[in-house]
């Protein structure tokens, strides 16, 4: 093939699939990653993650995880736990069975501190290989760092700042931006490292105090924002999930202040831990090491100072996955691939989504790019719970939105997506039992959701699979006007429930509706 021919089919792809893209699940070489298997035997747990779906947003086909604690005594002893040891070849012992009668690819596993740093490390890692056939990859502190901040980066393209990953018996710490990892350390401030430290809360402080300002001094303290990957991070998110009533249970992309992270720390100290671990749901070993790890944040808040916290469910695991992913894969926008694989695998007419966005879309034009991918995420999303029972079909389209497995959506953005599908399927969302949800926006936000729910339910009802080519849509903001231009021979589907949504959509943006009859003018 020819350059000219090369670039010609390029042309004729982003004609066809717009800015985002032709859909990578489409694609043979990307469809080659769709089934990973990756084991982390990590100081506290070992856990294996199948990950499935399209290549650029993974869905979480198998995930299970074992706290066996093979760090627990290590810096007393120098050895790992011979408990922890146990439990932790059960486990692999298992994930090669199960992975076999999955029929994926071989495991691809690493061990992180306890293993690096114990002195029978190497010889459990050939014991391992000897009963598994499991080659575990033993990474210093330096590329557990990298890969935690790569899988950052698969949820989070444009994640610009540090990454705080916490282990067991460490902690990582990474710089990220423009889709890069730079600078990164390792420190041995894992709360199962710090555990029977004497001296009680002092002596904690004054242990973890000037460790955390070394490592200030060498990363710098000019980031914004801070990622949290591990645990024990999510342990306390969950927990000021619980001080604060916060509706959406979402760990990914939740965001703290450092004031909020002071507050928490003070609610752990103060409330026993037994009721603390009911009301949140975290299991009795990793509430365990939950005191020692808000120390540890507490400091960490204190020396970096960042503006916005974050925390990220993707780390370590995510970042092997990442590691396997072409540099054309990568740069693509997790959300939009995740939206188009439900569309493929669950609407009743896949590809009608980039239709019906064609047909909405200049409504929303004025919108920058961050706005209109949530529009094409939404037309993408429109239909695929079509199967849910139609007293519930909002709901569900709802729920599907703010908890699904979707990388690149803040949790504002989830229910905004998710009023915007529910207003797909019905107009008024009164007596809903999202309202705690829906209250997270602000009211020209939850217009502009209703706004784009009616226009989909519109597009959706004039035609089945191509509304953008029996009819146009054209909005004057300013003139207040909605014009609907109809091809002659399509007037018979504006019938009755259509003409009511299209006024439904008009008295939504408060515009007078006006309807034509012409040849349509053939979209771009």
């Amino acid at each position: 093939m020819s350059a000219s021919d090369s670039a010609q089919d390029q042309s004729t792809a982003q004609n066809e699939w717009g800015v985002f893209g032709r859909p990578l699940f489409l694609d043979e070489d990307a469809r080659a990653l769709s089934r990973v298997g990756v084991v982390d035997v990590g100081s506290n747990s070992v856990r294996m993650v199948v990950f499935d779906g399209a290549a650029r947003s993974p869905a979480y086909f198998y995930n299970e995880k074992i706290l066996c604690g093979l760090g627990s005594g290590l810096r007393e002893t120098g050895r790992l736990n011979p408990q922890g040891k146990l439990r932790a070849m059960s486990a692999i012992k298992r994930f090669q069975k199960l992975a076999s009668s999955m029929g994926i690819p071989p495991l691809t596993a690493v061990a992180t501190a306890a293993m690096r740093e114990a002195e029978d490390g190497p010889e459990f890692r050939e014991e391992i290989l000897r009963e598994t056939g499991l080659n575990l990859w033993v990474i210093d502190g330096e590329e557990e760092a990298r890969l935690s901040a790569q899988g950052v980066l698969l949820g989070w393209p444009d994640a610009k700042g540090m990454i705080c990953d916490i282990g067991g018996s460490s902690m990582e710490l990474a710089i990220v931006g423009d889709g890069t990892v730079g600078k990164r350390l390792t420190s041995p401030l894992g709360p199962l490292k710090l555990q029977g430290l004497k001296g009680g809360r002092k002596g904690l402080r004054d242990h973890i105090k000037p460790v955390i300002a070394n490592l200030s001094q060498t990363m710098g303290t000019d980031h914004k924002r801070i990622y949290l990957v591990g645990g024990s991070w999510r342990a306390i998110a969950r927990i000021d999930m619980e001080r604060r009533g916060y509706p959406l249970h979402v760990l990914h992309e939740y965001r703290m202040s450092a004031s909020a992270v002071s507050k928490t720390i003070a609610y752990i100290r103060e409330n026993n831990l037994d009721d603390i671990r009911a009301k949140t749901g975290t299991s009795s070993a990793r509430m365990a090491l939950v005191p020692i790890a808000s120390e540890v944040l507490r400091q960490l808040v204190r020396s970096f100072k960042p503006k916005d916290i974050c925390i990220s469910s993707y780390g370590i695991r995510e970042g092997m996955l990442y590691e396997q992913m072409p540099q054309d894969v990568r740069a693509r926008d997790p959300l939009i691939e995740a939206c188009r694989f439900a569309e493929h695998k669950d609407a009743r007419v896949p590809g009608v989504g980039k239709r019906l966005h064609r047909f909405i879309e200049p409504i929303f034009s004025a919108r920058a790019y961050e706005k209109m991918r949530l529009i094409r995420a939404a037309c993408l999303l429109h239909d695929v719970t079509w199967r849910a029972h139609p007293d519930y079909r909002a709901e569900v389209c709802f729920d599907n939105a703010t908890r699904a497995n979707l990388g690149g959506l803040a949790h504002k953005e989830r229910v905004f997506l998710g009023v915007a599908l529910l207003h797909r399927y019905k107009n008024s969302r009164d007596g809903s039992s999202f309202a705690p949800l829906i209250d997270m926006l602000s009211d020209k936000e939850l217009h502009n959701a209703e706004v784009l729910g009616k226009a989909m339910r519109f597009g959706a009802m004039i035609a089945v699979d191509a509304p953008d080519e029996i009819a146009q849509l054209k909005y004057f903001p300013k003139k207040k006007e909605l014009i609907l231009t109809l091809r002659p021979d399509a007037e018979d589907l504006f019938g009755e429930v259509a003409e009511s949504r299209f006024m439904s959509l008009a008295s939504a943006l408060g515009a007078t509706p006006t309807i034509k009859h012409a040849k349509l003018k053939k979209s771009k």
